[in-house]
């Protein structure tokens, strides 16, 4: 079935990003605004390596893991993959979904191809910071690239009270851009990403300016420390299931 055919599919622009194909005289912090939002599907399937397989895996987990009565969160959803993939795969029609974000743009973009229909889990779409909600009843939580961009020092809080409002046996997927504490490592992956990129299309100024926009953005963490902070928090079984270069997924379950 095709995206267009299908009411809760994740919603396609179908706009190639071009943003930083000009040379920009002066390069501001990357922001998730309506430029981004109009070409986000085509920058994460260009960007992030085994992105479609992140969030289709994070679907069947829901599917797995997800309560009836209970609580699914989307945290940082922007165009709402994530909490779609899930909706598809929960087979209870009694748990929530709710999809948060703090950027409007995105919001728009994902609410207005949104279709409920009876037979799904419904989702509620949420204009808010992820470090400030609530999270209650949680059988199923994601985090899918959105961690990178939290101020480090509200991690471990986020982290410590997503683990306080799940329910026993629930499960958190946590997709993240890493870095490596070995030198040769850091640098072996941060080629092969450039290269990967390069492939994709994006020309060396692209992934440039770019790389400029993100700086002091997207803050990423190591794999131990992700590890340790989810430990710490009350989780008692963490793995990572997906890695490819510098990107990995883990599930961590409660």
């Amino acid at each position: 079935m095709s995206q267009d055919s299908d009411p809760t599919a994740t919603p396609v622009t179908g706009v190639k990003d071009t943003l930083f194909a000009e040379p920009l005289g002066r390069i501001g912090g990357f922001s998730f605004d309506k430029n981004v939002a109009s070409v986000f599907p085509d920058m994460l399937t260009r960007s992030i390596p085994g992105y479609h397989t992140i969030i289709a895996q994070t679907g069947l987990l829901a599917g797995r893991y997800a309560a009836e009565d209970s609580n699914c969160y989307d945290l940082g959803c922007s165009l709402g993959a994530t909490a779609y993939a899930m909706q598809q795969h929960i087979p209870h029609a009694r748990a929530r979904i709710v999809a948060v974000d703090t950027s409007r743009a995105m919001l728009d973009v994902c609410t207005e191809r949104h279709t409920e229909t009876s037979r799904l889990s419904p989702i509620e779409f949420v204009l808010a910071d992820a470090s400030a909600i609530e999270i209650t009843g949680a059988s199923v939580v994601a985090l899918n690239f959105t961690l990178q961009f939290i101020d480090p020092v509200h991690r471990e809080p986020l982290l410590n009270k997503i683990a306080s409002g799940m329910r026993p046996g629930g499960a958190l997927i946590l997709s993240e851009k890493i870095r490596f504490a070995d030198a040769e490592v850091q640098q072996l992956y941060t080629e092969s990403y450039e290269q990967f990129k390069a492939a994709n299309g994006y020309s060396q100024l692209e992934i440039a300016q770019k790389r400029t926009a993100l700086e002091n953005v997207l803050i990423p963490d190591t794999l131990t420390t992700h590890e340790q902070r989810l430990t710490n928090a009350g989780f008692q079984h963490v793995a990572v299931w997906f890695q490819c270069f510098n990107f990995m997924s883990l599930i961590a379950i409660r």
